[in-house]
């Protein structure tokens, strides 16, 4: 009953983004895009060419993760269209073991029920490029020069390493060493190669930075790249759908080339402009009429932002702390009652807590899509373990002799659990949802990796975009909120945890500041040496 009730309750509150994507079908077209600038400027410009084309309600679903979040919210109907590159296409999406024609990719991709659009018109390729100065020093031009250099220090993001069409198969047809390669993320491997700490990367061929910081661009001597041509991915049900949506994205292919882009991703990344804005410069660019519309993306400047992102990132952790406290503190009476039951349901939580908050999503994003459902299921796992097992600890140290006079009152089961037990071990009780509420405020910021948004959002477009205020605009609030978060448990223990309850803590802190086992002496019991935590409860009692 209390599942169902925190169900309902998180799907009421978690709003339009955790529906079913049937549900998603009247609602307009939903344009997707990876986490960097480039990505994010065509899907802000394809949204905006979408609202002058007519469609009725356009979102652009923004920082998506890599190819592989992406495309699954695109199979599962969370997107219905993103932009990509063919070689993505044909090694991560279609897993092709050949080169494919375009006409054999759309054949290929028919039958999952996508499409792909014409060029939009530049490609974009993996290239490797080092510094001036490890080109200097070794002599690099082709990439067939890096094999006889296997001290060059190499850092490399972690798509790239993965890729068959990456690191693997670059390093097998070169015969390179992997000696010296690091892993590390795109943006964060240019400022790594400015200070020196890294001699090469791989890039895109239209990142700003390579014109800026002067690297040079290794030849693919064996070619061994594909090309990278830009495209529109979309769901095959769009044109039924929105045929407006279609058109104007058919207008958009052909229409960016090389030279456009590098300069459109130059002011984003380099100039620090707002993304929404050099796609509309973008759009009015390529309609000839020379003059940027007017801008709508920023609405209401930073501090409306913030709000925005704030609201957002407690409606993550409340919901998500809802839901694990009216789960949690049943599960860990349930545990105390029974070792049988306590044993598998301390391993699970446990178990659950030990995923990696990533790889959590990723299995996720398959089964619940992206956007707030998914992160809320994220978040209410990691919050299960303090939750269960302060509950039992709570209720399996509680001093025998209370147990003792509990049971001679004419109580039952159920009223002598919620009138005296629970209250004698809200305490700790109170201190694991304390510690489950900290937890999720830090971990709901990768809540935005799966469209979720909240305070994660400008932390990544800070580090995409190497600037530290956007970082802060997220971090700072996060760290607030974690200390409001202190306070206002601090207000419910006084509240909530029984008066005498309070007392006696605070002198038993005393008294082992005072380094005295004073409990001892008196002829009490502290709570460490009265638990068995394999006990059941009424064995501790």
């Amino acid at each position: 009953m209390r599942l169902r009730a925190a169900l309902l309750l998180a799907a009421a509150m978690a709003g339009p983004a955790a529906a079913p994507v049937a549900a998603r079908a009247d609602r307009g077209v939903a344009v997707g895009s990876k986490a960097f600038a480039e990505s994010w400027i065509l899907g802000d410009a394809l949204a905006a060419a979408m609202r002058e084309a007519g469609v009725s309600a356009v979102v652009h679903r923004r920082n998506l993760g890599g190819t592989e979040i992406v495309l699954q919210a695109l199979r599962s109907g969370n997107v219905d269209v993103y932009p990509e590159y063919t070689g993505t296409v044909q090694e991560v999406v279609l897993h092709a073991p050949r080169a494919l024609s375009p006409a054999e990719m759309r054949s290929s991709l028919a039958r999952i029920g996508l499409g792909m659009s014409e060029p939009i018109g530049f490609d974009d390729s993996y290239a490797i490029a080092v510094t001036p100065q490890a080109a200097r020093r070794y002599g690099l031009r082709l990439l067939s020069d890096l094999a006889r250099h296997p001290e060059v220090r190499l850092g490399l993001t972690h798509e790239f390493l993965g890729r068959a069409d990456g690191f693997p198969g670059l390093a097998a047809r070169y015969g390179l060493s992997r000696r010296n390669v690091t892993g590390i993320q795109h943006e964060l491997a240019y400022a790594a190669m400015a200070s020196g700490k890294i001699d090469a990367t791989d890039i895109y061929t239209t990142d700003a930075q390579i014109e800026r910081m002067g690297l040079v661009v290794l030849r693919d001597d064996r070619a061994f790249f594909p090309r990278y041509d830009a495209v529109w991915l979309y769901r095959l049900d769009l044109a039924r759908r929105e045929p407006h949506a279609m058109a104007a994205l058919r207008r958009l292919t052909g229409t960016i080339d090389q030279a456009r882009m590098i300069r459109a991703n130059a002011r984003v990344v380099l100039g620090g402009a707002e993304s929404p804005a050099v796609a509309e410069s973008l759009l009015a660019e390529i309609s000839g009429t020379g003059a940027p519309a007017p801008t709508t993306a920023d609405r209401g400047g930073r501090t409306a932002r913030i709000a925005r992102n704030t609201l957002q990132h407690l409606k993550l952790v409340s919901l998500s702390l809802v839901a694990a406290v009216l789960i949690g503190v049943p599960l860990g009476v349930a545990a105390a009652r029974s070792r049988w039951i306590g044993g598998p349901v301390l391993a699970a939580a446990g178990l659950a807590q030990t995923v990696p908050s990533l790889a959590l999503l990723a299995v996720l994003i398959p089964l619940l899509g992206i956007g707030v459902l998914p992160a809320l299921v994220a978040l209410f796992l990691y919050s299960l373990l303090p939750i269960v097992r302060n509950t039992y600890v709570g209720l399996t140290t509680i001093p025998p002799p209370l147990i003792e006079s509990a049971a001679c009152l004419p109580l039952s089961a159920r009223a002598q659990l919620t009138r005296i037990r629970l209250p004698l071990a809200s305490p700790a009780i109170l201190a694991g949802i304390r510690t489950s509420a900290v937890i999720n405020v830090g971990s709901a910021t990768l809540a935005a990796l799966i469209g979720a948004g909240g305070l994660g959002e400008p932390i990544l477009s800070g580090i995409q975009l190497r600037r530290n205020d956007l970082i802060l605009e997220g971090a700072i609030p996060a760290a607030l909120l974690a200390l409001l978060v202190e306070r206002a448990f601090d207000l419910a223990d006084r509240m909530v945890v029984p008066k005498g309850l309070r007392l006696a803590a605070g002198a038993g802190a005393k008294r082992r500041r005072r380094g005295a086992d004073s409990s001892k002496i008196e002829g009490e019991s502290t709570l460490e040496a009265n638990h068995d935590p394999d006990a059941p409860i009424e064995r501790n009692s």
